[in-house]
């Protein structure tokens, strides 16, 4: 091993990559735009407000109080309905979700049963909705739970049962907190899977590799500088994504060693993957659908993207085998829970996964056949 011609390959790599202005930016760029539109879109989701439209057929001063108990216990944006339309066919002119009827004598039959004690005295609150919306169940939850309430003070009885939240974190985190540490895992994946797939694989096919056999550069050579090029791209790339976050969202993040630590792991383990996947892809126009192939599903099974217990029990099982399930669960446990035990024990998964496709990927690089 040299260490002079060792850097001087990674010189060259950084340097061809910095030529290349339109692959830096989207290196760099794409996981960045992910963390802005998903921080965007759900960075008020504690504050989050359903429209809601009320057709109020009472027209009197309970009705009136009836909705703005919606609106405020719900927090519902209400849109009142004129009286005379007809609800079905304003859910499919208006094309909203959901439309709430207030029926008429709402107030004669809520004096009947708080003034008069009529236990008979009921009015039904009809829903008109479009089942193929994906939020309107949603609605129709809460709505449920604010109708139950006022249920509860017209019988003027408390509750027997009560809830009570008590969180294992020590301060409340946003969607974006635990969004930032998924795309860092996905961004080192794609970034060392591609950049070895389509580097190696454009060399081997232009007789590069081969010829390298005649020159100084051994084989261990030109792997580890491949391993410190993708590893300081990587590094980059998470400063600029953390930058952003802290910047735009203001994140609350822990940073320590383990953050180096699984970016240098989560490099090694899909540098590996990609060494071993030139071995089989003869073509550099081939190589992006080989490593598509692989990247797509472990970005959208090993819980990047969302947590992997709103899948069906089978996908769960599947991303729990991933090695990229364990580089995220191992930077959420050292950025957001602080959890060293579970960053070690993810560490370790993926540890030794890195470890026998890096030497596979070795025993799979061989001068004399231009791979």
């Amino acid at each position: 091993m040299n260490p002079r011609i060792i850097f001087a390959n990674l010189i060259v790599k950084l340097t061809g990559f910095y030529r290349e202005k339109t692959t830096m930016f989207f290196t760099f760029a794409f996981p960045i735009i992910l963390i802005l539109v998903f921080g965007t879109i759900f960075m008020s989701q504690d504050s989050m407000e359903y429209r809601l439209s009320v057709q109020d057929l009472d027209q009197t001063q309970a009705s009136i109080d009836a909705v703005k108990t919606l609106e405020t216990k719900g927090k519902f944006k209400i849109t009142t309905v004129d009286p005379a339309i007809d609800a079905r066919q304003y859910v499919m002119d208006s094309k909203v979700n959901l439309l709430l009827v207030i029926p008429k004598g709402f107030e004669k039959y809520l004096i009947q049963r708080t003034t008069f004690n009529d236990n008979n005295a009921s009015v039904t609150i009809t829903y008109v909705y479009d089942p193929s919306s994906s939020s309107v169940m949603t609605k129709i939850q809460i709505l449920n739970a604010v109708l139950a309430g006022i249920n509860q003070r017209i019988a003027g009885k408390p509750p027997f049962l009560r809830s009570a939240e008590r969180s294992i974190l020590t301060r409340k985190y946003r969607f974006i907190e635990f969004f930032v540490p998924g795309i860092i895992a996905m961004s080192v994946m794609t970034l060392s899977l591609f950049g070895t797939v389509d580097s190696d694989t454009e060399l081997r096919q232009k007789g590069v590799i081969r010829k390298l056999s005649t020159t100084p550069i051994t084989r261990t050579d030109w792997i580890l500088s491949n391993i410190l090029y993708n590893f300081t791209l990587a590094v980059i790339s998470t400063i600029a994504m953390l930058l952003v976050s802290y910047a735009v969202f203001d994140v609350s993040l822990h940073i320590d060693a383990w953050l180096p630590a699984f970016v240098l792991l989560d490099v090694f383990a899909f540098v590996g993957t990609g060494m071993i996947l030139t071995r089989f892809v003869k073509e550099a126009q081939s190589a992006a659908a080989a490593a598509n192939a692989i990247s797509y599903p472990l970005m959208f099974l090993s819980g990047s993207f969302f947590p992997i217990e709103l899948m069906p029990g089978l996908l769960q099982k599947i991303a729990r085998t991933l090695p990229l399930f364990y580089v995220n669960e191992g930077l959420r446990a050292s950025m957001i829970f602080q959890d060293n035990l579970a960053a070690l024990k993810a560490s370790a998964v993926i540890g030794v996964y890195a470890a026998v496709v890096f030497v596979l990927g070795i025993m799979a690089t061989k001068w004399e056949e231009g791979t």
